[in-house]
């Protein structure tokens, strides 16, 4: 009988098996524990990740929230405090960029011009308003609204600018303009934008756009009083309600000595709600200049 097969050591032999499975089981048993464990704390990583990012989405949708209500109430500085804390957890929200741009804007342009140093602090916003308009677009190429406001922000930046600088903008202005309405046919803002860009360069004399190369090492783009009434038409009939589309239009049809359109229009702000910052002044504007051409 061979060895193995002797009943004490088959005894012996089970015994040590059953020692080997058990020994087994054992460290099975502490792997698969520590399997659970780590398991575990990659799902409670996963949880405290996803409630994190819960309670960010809920905080930049409050901030968000207060930002508009903020500007709402023509309190721009305010406004961008809260969108600032938008930016802090998420540094490419799109929305609070483009928003950031308008209060921007609209903070350069409540600074009194009687201000001896108005021009620089208005600047100073509209270069903020840019460089947060800018990196919207980089963000979203694709949205009018980062278009539209990198124009806005350039163009109040030219109106208190040298004529240099002016000129430099010109160009980048329109075609922001023009890229905004590619993108939304039905933006009333960007239309209001390019009437007003055509009147201005239209308005730029003979004389000074012949000395523009030579002063200024570059010509002065061509605008048409036609186009500046064509799209500041265009801005009255998707935003009715907005004072300033039809003060511009006003304008642009003065500019063409064209009184009794002008005059139908600038009647009719008086009755018009206030929805921006600036309408108050541009309703005292509509006045003075209604009575400007009261007989013409």
């Amino acid at each position: 009988m061979s060895p193995l097969m002797r009943p004490e050591n088959q005894l012996r032999y089970r015994d040590h098996a059953m020692r080997f499975i058990l020994h087994l089981c054992a460290v099975f048993t502490l792997v698969l524990a520590a399997a659970v464990e780590v398991d575990a704390a990659e799902v409670s990583a996963v949880q405290e990740s996803g409630l994190g990012c819960c309670r960010r989405d809920v905080d930049i949708a409050r901030w968000h929230k207060n930002a508009d209500r903020l500007y709402a109430q023509f309190k721009a500085r305010e406004a961008v405090k809260e969108l600032q804390r938008v930016l802090e957890v998420d540094a490419r929200n799109f929305e609070a960029l483009i928003k950031m741009a308008r209060a921007h804007i609209d903070i350069g342009d409540m600074i009194p011009e009687s201000d001896a140093t108005s021009k620089e602090r208005k600047l100073k916003e509209y270069v903020v308003a840019e460089d947060y308009a800018r990196r919207a677009v980089k963000i979203d190429p694709h949205s009018t609204w980062s278009h539209f406001w990198l124009a806005a922000a350039l163009g109040n930046a030219a109106i208190v600018s040298p004529v240099a600088r002016q000129l430099e903008l010109a160009n980048e202005i329109r075609t922001q303009i023009e890229r905004a309405i590619e993108l939304d046919s039905k933006n009333g803002l960007a239309y209001h934008a390019y009437g007003v860009w055509h009147r201005k360069v239209a308005e730029i004399g003979g004389a000074s756009r012949m000395l523009a190369p030579v002063l200024y090492g570059q010509a002065v783009p061509t605008g048409s009083l036609e186009k500046s009434v064509e799209y500041l038409k265009r801005a009255v009939e998707l935003n009715p309600t907005f004072i300033v589309s039809r003060l511009e239009l006003a304008r642009s049809y003065i500019a063409r000595a064209e009184w009794e359109p002008a005059r139908v229009l600038l009647r009719s702000t008086p009755d018009l709600p206030v929805q921006f910052s600036d309408d108050h002044k541009h309703k005292q504007q509509a006045a003075q200049l209604l009575a400007d051409i009261k007989d013409r």
